[in-house]
């Protein structure tokens, strides 16, 4: 009995043994990657291990491919790209039992090199003693950054903010540098500090031939030259001995129509020196109804042209969906045919932030009445006022273009405190992609236009058809009344005024059966805020009178979507 289980066991035992050999046999090598999802990322120009662990895989043989070509034959692999893009290797591993095989995904990208911009001119003069404020920007990484400012290469500071004081004469190179692991970027500006006995002196206007009407006041304003020392002014008119001024800029006016020549004369001590500088100018005068166009049984109710389209730097500016733009807008003229697009369809056009325009005109010129003439259209809703400022123009001298004089439309902030009439923002180009756009004001603030790529993806949103670096509007800006209501950043609310602006909710000429607000002519003032009594007008301008923004909503931007004579309209 005992030598039967003797033998039951050892044929168990020969069975289990005989199993066990059979599966060892039949044992195939297995791959197991070290990136769940099979994708590695890597930097161009930089190297990664590849290293995958595996099973059952002694004196194996391991091949990896891309494209048909053997890459390595080692257990792990060592890829290096120089160009970005998604590269597609399978690994495969060999044994006398089987093989497996598997695809991974390289993912090369870009290095994350910071970017950094300075706001504001990069060449610089100013006298000893002077204060120049500089404001830098980063382009945010996803890798942490390092910042510092350096005067003549010595470090001066850290923060994104720098007071540059001119405490000696010479040339001085400031430089902003952003620096991570990627890799760095620098933007610098030079800075001439003189004596101001040093400094040359200018005296520039934008233009020297104007146009008026009969009996109404003309304003001849120098550019801002920056610095005068000790200077005299003289201008006289050619043909009215009674017409001088001893100031920088000039107020003529005449009774008559007629051609006007005026000399003025700026003299400045300079040391020793005595420079003078001298301009002549044309002012040409008519009668206000000389150009007048009248309205006749073709005269349409709505504008017939779009003659300048220049918005300030904005979320919705050469951006591919919703803004509409296609990316061939790179010239004035394609970013006016795309203006005039949008409003023959009755779509918004963005004016982005402070400061940006667009100019229509009409087939007829309009009329001033006791009631509302004009009608412009925007998007706003109760909430959501983004407030632009009108202005008009008569064409002075005939030639069917808007180069005459612009007066404002008075509204409800006009003459208060809080609003600034001649503010100017100067808006710069990002020196990279994904950037926030940096201003500077003439008050001396600053501040950005922020790059929002949670929603748009558009390179930038400086124009891309204004070709220099930086570019200033002017206008009239309203104190700003967007707050949070929500306390937490995400209820903004942008609280109407009480009337006389585009894309405003008004409860007084908020018309809500087409979105327009409606203006009468009789409100144009001159530019210094006081009435002027105009029959009629033929161009209109709209300006953003904001430079505000609202959190994850951004910039405030006035939209227009149509313009029409009230007279005119069924």
């Amino acid at each position: 009995m005992r030598k039967g289980l003797v033998k039951i066991w050892l044929l168990i035992l020969v069975v289990i043994l005989s199993a066990c050999n059979i599966d060892e046999e039949f044992f195939a090598p297995e791959i197991i990657l070290d990136s769940e999802t099979g994708i590695y990322t890597v930097k161009y120009g930089r190297e990664i291990v590849i290293a995958p662990n595996y099973k059952n895989a002694e004196n194996a043989t391991y091949c990896w491919t891309m494209d048909g070509e053997v890459l390595a034959t080692s257990p792990t692999l060592s890829f290096l790209h120089e160009e970005v893009g998604e590269y597609y290797i399978t690994i495969k591993v060999t044994t006398e039992h089987g093989s497996d095989e598997e695809e991974i995904r390289v993912d090369v990208v870009e290095l994350e090199i910071p970017t950094v911009s300075i706001a504001g001119n990069k060449k610089m003069t100013v006298t000893v003693g002077a204060e120049v404020i500089l404001n830098a920007a980063v382009r945010e990484t996803s890798l942490p950054t390092k910042f510092k400012w350096t005067v003549n290469d010595v470090i001066v500071g850290n923060d994104l903010n720098y007071v540059f004081i001119a405490k000696e004469t010479g040339n001085y190179i400031v430089k902003a540098l952003a620096t991570n692991d990627d890799g760095s970027h620098s933007d610098m500006v030079e800075i001439d500090v003189l004596n101001p006995e040093d400094i040359p002196f200018t005296w520039d206007f934008e233009k020297y031939s104007y146009h008026t009407v009969e009996g109404r006041r003309l304003l001849i304003k120098p550019l801002d030259n920056g610095f005068e020392h000790n200077v005299k002014y003289t201008w006289n008119v050619v043909e009215d001995e009674s017409m001088t001024g001893d100031g920088s800029e000039f107020v003529f006016i005449a009774d008559n129509s007629g051609v006007y020549n005026i000399t003025a004369v700026a003299t400045s001590m300079t040391g020793e020196d005595e420079i003078s500088i001298t301009r002549n100018f044309v002012v040409t005068v008519y009668d206000e109804k000389e150009f007048y166009r009248p309205k006749n049984g073709a005269s349409q109710a709505s504008w017939n042209r779009v003659f300048e389209y220049t918005p300030a730097p904005g979320q919705f500016i050469n951006e591919l969906k919703t803004g509409g733009f296609d990316g061939s807008q790179i010239n004035p003229e394609a970013a006016i045919e795309y203006a005039a697009e949008r409003l023959e369809n009755e779509n918004w056009v963005s004016l982005g932030g402070f400061g940006g325009y667009i100019v229509v005109g009409f087939d007829h010129s309009i009329d001033k009445s006791r009631s509302y003439d004009l009608g412009v259209v925007g998007n706003a809703f109760d909430g959501s006022s983004e407030p632009g400022v009108v202005w008009v123009m008569q064409d002075e001298n005939g030639n069917g273009f808007p180069d005459d004089t612009w007066y404002e439309l008075a509204g409800s902030e006009h003459g208060k405190f809080e609003t600034y009439r001649d503010y100017a923002v100067t808006y710069y180009r990002p020196t990279g992609t994904g950037m926030p756009v940096q201003w500077t004001d003439n008050y001396g603030g600053s501040g950005e236009v922020d790059y929002l790529a949670q929603y748009h993806n558009q390179d930038y949103y400086y124009p891309l058809w204004i070709g220099a670096d930086s570019y200033t509007l002017k206008g009239t800006r309203l104190e700003a009344r967007n707050y949070d209501q929500s306390g937490n950043g995400t209820y903004w609310i942008n609280a109407h005024y009480d009337w006389g602006y585009v894309d405003n909710f008004s409860p007084s000429d908020f018309n809500s059966s087409d979105k327009a607000n409606l203006f009468r002519i009789s409100n144009a003032v001159d530019y210094e805020g006081n009435p002027v009594n105009l029959s009629h007008i033929d161009f209109v301008k709209v300006q953003c009178a904001v430079n505000a923004k609202s959190g994850w909503l951004g910039e405030l931007s006035t939209e227009v979507c149509g313009f029409y004579d009230c007279s005119l309209k069924r």
